[in-house]
This record gives C-alpha cells, structure tokens and sequence, in this order.
C-alpha cells in the first residue's frame, strides 16, 4: 500500500507550501520501476541489453541513480497531488524543492503562488477631470501655415539672402590658420534661421548674394561636441553659389487634392476640415490623459503585495514587444544596445518601474470586475468586434483573432466598464 505523508504549510497569506512524501511500499515500486528503464540504457559486459541483475546494475552506476530517476519520474505525480489542495490556480509557474532523496523516500516541497489580497480604499470620486478641448481660429491658421510651409517649393530668386532663404554655399574652417577636420563641404543647402550651425554663421550670410565671398570670425561654444573645437576661435571661408527661397501655395482645389482632400473647393472648407482634424486629436489625446491619469489615481488608493514573479514576465513581455518595434525600424535588439552602449539587464531595470505598474493596475481592475459583478457577453463581443473590425477595415473574424480571441474582447469590454465607474 502506499504511504504519504503531505503537510501543508503558510508563509503569507498568497505564497503555500505542500510537501508531499513518498516512502515505504510505494518507493519501492517506483525505485524498482527506474531501474527497468534505466537498465534498458546502458550496456554491462556479460548481459543482454535490458537483462542485467539490478545489484549488478547498482554496483556498477550506483544506488543513488535509481533515486535521481525515480525522483524525476514521480515529480509530475506529486505536482498533481499537491495541485489538488487548491481551489485557487497559481499565478505564477510553482517551484519545486526537493528536501530529501535516498532509498527510503523522496520528500517533495511545492511553493504556490496564488492571487494576493488587493485592498482598493477607493474607486470612484478620484478627484480626476478631463482637460477641456478647445481649437481656436489661431491654431487653424498655424496648421494652415505648416501646410503652406511643408508643401513650399525652393526657387532661385536674385538679390541678397534674407532669413528663412536657402543659400546654396562652399566653406572651410580654419583654425590658427589651419584647415581643421569636418569644416569644409561643397554646395551645401543650409536654411538661414534652421540654427543647424554654430551661433553666428547663419546671421553672418544674411545680406550675402550669389557669388559673393566671405570670411567669418566665429568661436564655436564651449558645450560643444567635438573635444578639440570647443570654445576655439574660427574662420570659415565662405563663397555664395545660389539664393533661393521658398514660394508658397496658394489655397486652392490643386493644393487641396495635393493634401489629399478631394472634398475640399475653398479656404472656409479647409479650416472647417482641419479644425475638425485637430478637434478629434486633441480629444483623443485629452481622453488617454484622461484614462492614464484615471488610472495613477486608482493605484495610489490600491495596495497589493505584487509577486516579483509576474512583474518579471512582464518585462519579458515587454522586451519582445520593444524588439518587434524595433524590427519595424529595420533594427535588432543587438543594434539597439551597441548603439545605445547597453545591454538587456539594463533595458530590464528601465522597465522594472512601468512592468510594476502595469501588474499593479491589473489587480486593481480585476479586483473591481469582482467587486462590481462585472460580466462580459459573447453578444457584447460579437458586436464589438463587428463595429471595430469596419473601422480597421478588417474581417470580423480576422480582428478578433489579431486581438487574441473572444476571451480576451470580453476582457476588454469588463475594462471599459471599470473605466465608466472610475470616470463617475
């Protein structure tokens, strides 16, 4: 007959431990099981495969490698056996200790992870508004101007070079009368105003025409990059090759339909189409501040002890998710840490901080689903699926299946309703 012996055993009040003992009969069996599969392995002189005397076998390998397979053998076994004592699924993937191993038993020591307490002061009346949207005649008239401005055309113009003009130019630095490394370039465009070289250069073209030459006296700033220029005294040798500045369009159906917007005939419809535009930006802006202050909120009045376990697997998560946006700028993780002169456990400890929080905010919201009874239906799910998939252009089935599933758009929707509570 079997013997075991289990003991349950409380750390915290979400950390358990189960051993679970297998001794007497029992053991027996499953040394002598261990043996029949071990002795199939290997090969001792005098003996068919599989057919060696198990004290043969034993002087041979030795007692302690039919405790170490049967130990392996009988640990899923003993996971189930301990699994049994909850009603309650752990979170996080359980740890094995073995405490003890030899012929006459093995003594296994499961520790569970389960949900922690989530103690929630407050859920509703956080004290958090939403910031009013607002778009003024001044701020389409600025979008307006960026238009204009992104759309403009370079042109040659005659007479000299006035701010926001492109000078097509030749200069070389010198200093102490020598050329020094990197100041010297070719018909190089360089928009007057861009601030795209050291103070003073820029301003110092200001009146030059094509075809003119100077010399400019400059002292690059103390700050800058390049350790043997900073805060040295300069001459750049500077010749005008060509002037050109920028020609905006005129608002009309040409430019409109070069923006795209072929519903657009006249000036009042573009300021009503891009007034519109900025409306619905900043009310989705003003919504996700809304939402992730919302949430700050919810944390300060939520205390959790958080396994370090999940706030792990979410950094994993989240180093994956950084590598796939990577990959979409054609860089890998490899790249990303010559260039930034890291590595991953120093990406990990960045992300320590929002990993936390991000577990955090999770128990917090499943902690007010409970709470609240709040439920999610397939229908629910059914009909947002339907309405969004139209709006991403996509098949019904083919969102729900990049969203990961019925389950995980009910989960959604249960989320939505813990913000509607938290925005009361």
């Amino acid at each position: 007959m079997a013997e075991k012996k289990e003991t349950k055993e409380k750390k915290a009040k979400n950390i358990h431990e189960i051993k679970i003992e297998i001794k007497g009969d029992e053991w027996a069996k499953k040394l002598d099981d261990a043996f029949k599969k071990e002795v199939k392995k290997v090969k001792i002189d005098g003996f068919r495969p599989g057919r060696a005397p198990r004290n043969i076998y034993e002087k041979k390998y030795g007692k302690a490698s039919l405790v170490v397979a049967a130990v392996d053998d009988s640990m899923n076994e003993a996971y189930q056996e301990a699994l049994k004592k909850f009603n309650d699924m752990p979170i996080v993937q359980p740890t094995v200790e073995i405490e003890k191993a030899d012929n006459d038993g093995v003594i296994y020591k499961f520790t569970f992870t389960t949900k922690p307490e989530v103690k929630i002061n407050k859920y509703t009346n956080l004290g958090v508004k939403k910031d009013t949207v607002k778009v003024t005649k001044k701020d389409v008239d600025n979008e307006i101007e960026n238009l204009k401005k992104q759309y403009a055309d370079l042109q040659v113009k005659e007479g000299a070079i006035e701010n926001g003009d492109t000078a097509i130019i030749d200069f070389e630095g010198f200093m102490d009368g020598k050329a020094f490394e990197g100041g010297k370039a070719e018909n190089y465009s360089l928009e007057i105003g861009s601030n795209s070289f050291i103070p003073g250069f820029e301003d110092a073209l200001i009146g030059l025409k094509s075809g003119d030459e100077k010399d400019i006296d400059l002292t690059f700033p103390k700050d800058y990059h390049a350790e043997d220029l900073k805060g040295k005294k300069v001459t750049f040798k500077v010749k005008v090759h060509e002037v050109k500045t920028k020609v905006y369009p005129e608002l009309d159906e040409e430019f409109f339909k070069d923006l795209g917007l072929d519903d657009v005939k006249t000036k009042e419809d573009l300021e009503k189409t891009i007034k519109k535009a900025m409306t619905d930006q900043k009310e989705y802006e003003a919504e996700n501040k809304y939402v992730d202050e919302l949430f700050d909120a919810l944390l300060k009045e939520t205390k959790v002890d958080i396994p370090h376990e999940l706030v792990h697997e979410e950094i994993d998560r989240m180093v994956k998710d950084y590598e796939e946006r990577l990959k979409m700028q054609g860089l890998t993780l490899e790249q990303f840490y010559k260039f930034t002169n890291s590595n991953e456990d120093a990406l990990k400890d960045q992300m320590h901080e929002e990993a936390e929080k991000r577990v955090k905010l999770r128990f917090a919201i499943d902690e007010i689903i409970n709470l609240e009874k709040i439920d999610a239906t397939d229908e629910e799910a059914e009909k947002d699926a339907e309405e969004k998939s139209k709006k991403h252009g996509m098949d019904k089935d083919e969102y729900i299946k990049a969203f990961g599933g019925l389950e995980m758009l009910k989960y959604d929707i249960k989320v939505q309703k813990v913000l509607d509570i938290l925005k009361k």
